[in-house]
């Protein structure tokens, strides 16, 4: 039997939850387009471990979600929605929402994942190879 939340817990919560600097990098990182953690560590600066930690509490809360493709899993946003929230903490905070978006640039010079990597214009005489966006939220294990 589950306890009733009261909107204001639950507000709180999601809150609480994306209130960390790492995770709302990480949210904005994962907001057009799917991301490997090697990606991320290319885009945050930081270590694998602590990303997967800040990831399982995400997956937890129903913020991202993982689709599996050979050795990497994919984490992509589970609600659209996040993205507005996190545009409007940004402006209720005088700060330009469109700083936010460089999080999501792809592909990123120096970044070993295979949507960087395979064909991504890094350098000079490196091109982009086409590659859909793959934002199935019914992917998953």
């Amino acid at each position: 039997m589950s306890i009733p939340v009261r909107p204001e817990e639950a507000i709180s919560r999601v809150l609480s939850l994306i209130g960390q600097p790492a995770r709302v990098r990480i949210l904005m990182a994962v907001a057009g387009r799917e991301a490997c953690v090697c990606h991320l560590e290319a885009v945050l600066g930081m270590r694998q471990a602590a990303i997967s930690q800040h990831l399982m509490l995400l997956r937890e809360a129903g913020l991202v979600t993982t689709r599996r493709d050979g050795r990497n899993i994919f984490y992509h946003l589970a609600r659209p929605e996040t993205v507005a929230i996190l545009h409007q903490a940004a402006v209720l905070a005088g700060i330009d929402p469109a700083g936010l978006e460089s999080l999501s640039r792809r592909p990123m010079a120096g970044c070993p994942c295979p949507q960087c990597a395979s064909g991504a214009k890094v350098g000079p005489g490196i091109e982009k190879r086409d590659q859909p966006d793959r934002l199935n939220s019914s992917d998953g294990f």
